[in-house]
């Protein structure tokens, strides 16, 4: 190798990353020749270190902001009662700084690994070479490299920001006790309390022996709720969707088209309008529901449609079997669709009769294309928010309600929103909340991911 390299000193492979390692763009100046991309090394480094070191306010070295933020995210600020509210420490600012000051420093980690491998490559390709690239080959080499990286780079920083910055602040929220009264900044400071709340959610005797921990029964209630009503919301509006898409594919039904437009339309009008209105036929007293059934003579009293704890799930469901069917039917009608009718030629040869047709070949077939649809419909409605908040507000309310927050219909999401904007504010209990939302739901979109064929292959 030495021979081959007799204009090139092979130890560059080793001096260029070292050097770069001590101070970023080093060893691209003083071993590899690339002046211009070393000072650009050279100058990312040179600007983290002034913001670190230099502190804006007094205009002098010492603590800059990147320190100064990363001790706030420690500390969440100091009490000072003697200044003015608004020239106080405010925790939730504090830690957001804190945290977006974390995600610059990890990438200026990536960015600084990234200067000493860049050493490394180039001092390789200089020693295969046996000469320093010219001035065409370093700019060829770049313009060929550097689009992947433009166009990646600006989506990494921008993820980084928007999503990975605001999930790791509601996460972080639970570790604290950010609730009203006490802990509401800048009038007072928000302090970690580690697993406090975790134990307060999910501990029965988080308060000792014989005392009730409303908060654990609330959380099994809404839990369970929330899994049984995913469930139900999802499989009841699959398979309504699928009878009239099986029911319109049939010969017989004259003008399908037109009854496909008359079903479609409670999916089209928006949701939150559609439920307001079924909340006032439901209402108990006053709807007309109840008062057409009473008049007809069909009822003697009232029924509780939303007022009683069972009968108000049982109209959640139903609801939203007619806000939700549309979809799932025109969804299947299209699988329907691409079956090849020959398969139903052969059905019919062999004797099979309509229902035989459908549970052996509609069914299986429909099924298989839309199973990754069904799955994460299932996610959503997990999180399906409007179907609770509009129709029921998550009432009726419980003995616990008073205390947690969370009546008879509460899913995770709505008990979230209730935590987090009626008072009092208990945001580090919703984000207990959110995180174990969050934990459930990943598995499913990671699932219906990691399962399409551009995943598995690479490519579309």
């Amino acid at each position: 190798m030495k021979q081959e390299s007799a204009n090139i000193d092979v130890s560059i492979l080793k001096k260029a990353p070292i050097a770069s390692a001590c101070f970023m763009g080093l060893g691209q100046i003083l071993f590899l020749k690339q002046y211009i991309r070393g000072a650009f090394f050279m100058l990312a480094e040179i600007v983290m270190l002034f913001f670190m070191f230099f502190n804006l306010e007094t205009m002098s070295f010492g603590l800059g902001p990147i320190i100064q933020s990363l001790i706030g995210l420690i500390t969440l600020g100091d009490p000072k009662p003697h200044l003015p509210v608004k020239e106080r420490d405010h925790s939730i600012f504090m830690m957001i700084t804190g945290l977006i000051v974390v995600i610059i420093c990890i990438l200026y980690i990536v960015f600084y690994l990234f200067n000493i491998k860049d050493a490394k490559r180039s001092a390789k390709i200089a020693i295969d070479k046996n000469r320093f690239p010219s001035k065409q080959e370093v700019i060829n080499d770049f313009s060929e490299k550097a689009f992947p990286y433009c166009g990646i780079v600006p989506a990494i920083v921008l993820i980084a920001f928007f999503t990975i910055v605001p999930l790791l602040f509601s996460a972080l929220v639970a570790f604290t006790n950010y609730s009203s009264p006490d802990h509401i900044p800048p009038n007072n400071l928000v302090d970690w309390v580690g697993f406090e709340n975790f134990v307060t959610m999910f501990n029965p005797n988080a308060y000792g022996a014989g005392i009730t921990n409303q908060w654990f029964g609330a959380f099994g209630r809404v839990a369970l709720w929330t899994v049984l009503w995913a469930f139900l919301s999802t499989v009841t509006c699959y398979f309504a969707g699928m009878l009239f898409a099986v029911l319109l594919r049939d010969t017989r039904v004259k003008i399908p088209a037109f009854f496909r437009t008359v079903f479609i339309l409670p999916y089209a009008i928006p949701s939150m309008l559609s439920l307001f209105i079924w909340a006032n036929l439901l209402n108990g007293t006053f709807g007309p529901i109840n008062r057409t059934l009473i008049e007809l003579g069909i009822l003697t009293k009232d029924i509780p449609w939303l007022s009683d704890p069972t009968m108000a799930k049982v109209t959640l469901v139903l609801v939203n079997i007619w806000l939700g069917f549309p979809y799932s039917m025109i969804l299947i009608t299209s699988n329907m669709t691409a079956i090849p009718g020959q398969i139903y030629e052969a059905a019919t040869i062999d004797g099979a009769n309509k229902w035989q047709q459908f549970a052996k070949v509609t069914l299986p077939l429909v099924l298989y294309q839309t199973m990754p649809v069904l799955i994460m419909q299932f996610a959503n409605n997990i999180n399906n928010f409007g179907a609770v908040f509009f129709l029921t507000g998550g009432n009726p309310p419980l003995p616990d309600t008073i205390t947690t927050q969370a009546g008879a219909t509460d899913l995770f999401v709505s008990w979230i929103y209730k935590l987090t904007y009626y008072t009092p504010n208990m945001y580090n209990l919703a984000s207990v909340l959110s995180i174990l939302v969050f934990v459930v739901l990943v598995p499913f979109a990671v699932y219906n991911f990691t399962h399409t064929k551009s995943f598995k292959e690479g490519e579309i």
